[in-house]
């Protein structure tokens, strides 16, 4: 791979975890071309890297993303689209929900437009108490796309959806946590430790059961009950044939004497 100037990755295979930060902070990390380029490029190494099971994305300076390039995006609708082409926002989130590995957002700052689009492509998304959240494309007279498809499929009650679409108004963290666009909100100054603490413990589970749930649980989305039931069953049957949930029953309930803890991890999981 080329060198990489506007997405900076860290990669940890003994923990686990892969750090991606996105690198224009004189731009509040806005997507250029060249930044979509190199993140698709990121994203798909990383999904044959079977020691990475959770990729954490960051933005540098004080924002995530304040959205797509608009000067690149301004040259780009000078010229003829092919149809579902490639190398845009749309790729870049249909990779994050398609690759194995746990994705978490850790937000800081700025999340807009594009930016709002990749943090509802990832599978977790923690954000600092000042962060902002919004799509402001509606004032340049644009409706947002992918934000919008991303946005709308996210679980969100449609009226709190369409508040965000049409308003262009920002959601302070907490609000967008309250709407469920978030899963957690944190002061600002334990932002990075609580999603490092996070990344590891999601780095040391088994990477087949992470895959799992994560293809059970986006397949069985939109599905009536009854499919759903019958599909689960399927991804579990699956899961099974390459790992054993019940390997280690007696280390499991003792790890789990005197309240719970999520430290343990399965014999095969193990730093040696």
């Amino acid at each position: 791979m080329a060198e990489l100037t506007t997405v900076l990755q860290k990669i940890d295979e003994e923990t686990g975890v892969a750090w991606l930060t996105f690198n224009r902070p004189e731009k509040k990390n806005a997507m250029s071309v060249k930044f979509m380029a190199e993140l698709i490029a990121v994203l798909k190494e990383l999904a044959d890297n079977d020691k990475i099971k959770c990729v954490v994305t960051m933005g540098s300076g004080d924002s995530y993303s304040s959205g797509l390039d608009l000067y690149d995006l301004r040259e780009s609708w000078k010229r003829k689209r092919a149809w579902d082409q490639a190398g845009s926002t749309y790729e870049i989130v249909r990779l994050l929900r398609a690759m194995p590995q746990i994705t978490v957002a850790c937000v800081r700052g700025w999340c807009l437009g594009g930016g709002l689009a990749l943090i509802n492509g990832h599978d977790l998304c923690i954000a600092g108490e000042s962060a902002k959240f919004g799509m402001p494309e509606v004032i340049r007279g644009s409706y947002g796309a992918v934000a919008t498809s991303t946005l709308f499929h996210g679980g969100l009650p449609t009226k709190k959806a369409f508040y965000i679409q049409l308003t262009g108004r920002n959601l302070t963290a907490a609000q967008a946590e309250r709407v469920g666009l978030i899963s957690e909100v944190v002061p600002d100054d334990q932002l990075l430790a609580n999603v490092e603490n996070l990344s590891k413990e999601l780095g040391s589970r088994n990477a087949v059961t992470l895959e799992s749930a994560k293809i059970a649980a986006y397949m069985m989305k939109d599905m009536d009950f009854l499919t759903a039931l019958k599909t689960d069953d399927l991804v579990s049957h699956r899961m099974r044939y390459y790992t054993n949930p019940l390997s280690d029953v007696e280390g499991y309930l003792h790890s789990q004497k005197g309240g719970g803890t999520v430290k343990y991890a399965k014999p095969e999981d193990r730093k040696k």
